[in-house]
Formats: C-alpha cells, structure tokens, sequence
C-alpha cells in the first residue's frame, strides 16, 4: 500500500478502525456489549458501504464526456446500488423483518461483491484504486461478517 498517496490510505485504513473496535467489543467485551456492538457494526457498514457508492458515483462523474453519455450506465447503476441494499437490510433489521445476523452477512459480503465493480472502473479511477480498495473491502466485510458469528 505504500505507493498509494498519503492521505488515502491513512484515511482508508483509519475507516476500519470503528468496525475493528466494534468487533472487539464483540469478542472480548461484556454479554451486554454483543448486541449494542453488532448494531452499531450494521450502522456503521451500511454507512460505508453507502460511501463506496458515492465515490464510483463521482468517479462516474469525472470520466470524460463521451464516456459518460455511453458507456457508463453501468456505473451510474452500480453506484447507485450500494444505497438501496444499505437500505433494505438496515430498513428491513429495523422494522424487525430480519435479524441482525443476515443484516451483517449482506453487508459483509456486499463490500466483497463490491470489488467486482471496483475491477471494472479500470482506468477511470486512479491508478491505485484496486490497491487501496480491496485490502480496505476484504477487511471490512470480513469484520463486518464475523461480527455476525460471534
């Protein structure tokens, strides 16, 4: 990860630090923390997830014009997706129509799905952009995914 700018990374890396708290927590706090921790893991997921999103919505945005009127619909849809899976699971947890563990497993596995979408953006991003996203997504989603099995 060292040939990925400064503040990218550190930023990047930063972000899983509340998911990392949230399943120590988890793991080696009190019984009472479980729940409060997990909830907070499927806030917080969704709230990423929702960013990863946004970021291949402005990747979109800045692609060049000919790009951008024909070959990006794709994008546009992807980068729309994240936001409405978010939603369901987050919606669905809090109207008591799924529990919390199929809440984080969705998540976790949505930000592993999601590097699917990040291979294809391709030269439209920066250069770095698989090296920083799939450490970034693979270690969230996993986190997010064992915060469910604990």
């Amino acid at each position: 990860m060292r040939d990925i700018p400064r503040w990218p990374r550190l930023l990047g890396l930063a972000g899983l630090l509340p998911q990392f708290a949230c399943l120590a927590a988890a793991l080696f706090g009190p019984e009472e923390w479980k729940n409060t921790a997990a909830g907070i893991a499927a806030i917080y997921a969704g709230l990423v997830f929702t960013f990863l999103g946004g970021a291949w919505w402005g990747i979109a945005s800045g692609a060049p014009a000919a790009e951008r009127r024909s070959g990006l619909a794709w994008l546009w849809i992807a980068a729309v997706l994240p936001s409405l899976i978010a939603f369901g699971c987050l919606g669905a947890w809090a109207g008591g129509m799924l529990p919390l563990e199929p809440v984080l497993i969705m998540l976790g596995a949505g930000f592993w799905i999601a590097l699917g979408v990040d291979s294809r953006i391709g030269a439209l991003g920066p250069r770095w952009w698989m090296r920083l996203r799939a450490p970034l997504s693979i270690a969230l989603g996993g986190a997010t995914m064992l915060i469910a099995m604990v």
